[in-house]
């Protein structure tokens, strides 16, 4: 099944099994419409959590996020009958998570980390889109988010080293 293919996934899909509980970013990816948008949302709570653990702590859960991710979504896929069903968002929280590593946190990165990280993820271009296309299973959904991300953070960095409209301080 692909995508525009699969079926609905439920409340009985998201408490199946810890891995759909993660997959399905904590309930947020069974929004009915922009799951993406709603599983980054779910990842601010997890991203205000880490800010007081420090660099190194964020580091950490962030890897182990990206590692057992790809299990996760891979295990979620599988449940679903899907390469990469809509409602799975752990790869989005992951993506995020990774998109603000490098930032010390402000509202302003915060906010601008979403909409950037969001704008790749929707936009999907080269060479997101050839992942998100070739690669299967869950290395190939965490993978095309994975690069989304490393894409939002390197315009936010240029907007912060160029303090774009005097927004970061």
């Amino acid at each position: 099944m692909n995508k525009a293919q699969s079926r609905s996934a439920t409340s009985a899909d998201l408490f199946s099994s810890l891995a759909a509980f993660l997959g399905l970013g904590f309930g947020s990816g069974l929004a009915p419409k922009a799951p993406g948008t709603f599983g980054t949302l779910a990842a601010i709570p997890v991203y205000l959590l880490l800010q007081p653990a420090g660099s190194s702590v964020y580091a950490v859960v962030l890897l182990v996020s990206i590692v057992v991710g790809v299990w996760i979504c891979g295990v979620t896929a599988r449940q679903l009958d899907s390469h990469d069903h809509p409602a799975i968002v752990w790869d989005e929280i992951a993506g995020y998570l990774l998109t603000m590593l490098p930032f010390s946190f402000s509202m302003t990165n915060l906010i601008a980390g979403f909409v950037l990280f969001r704008l790749f993820d929707i936009v999907k271009p080269w060479p997101i889109k050839w992942v998100d296309q070739q690669v299967h299973g869950g290395l190939g959904i965490m993978l095309d988010d994975l690069i989304a991300a490393v894409f939002a953070a390197a315009c936010l960095w240029g907007a912060i080293w160029f303090n774009l409209f005097g927004l970061f301080a």
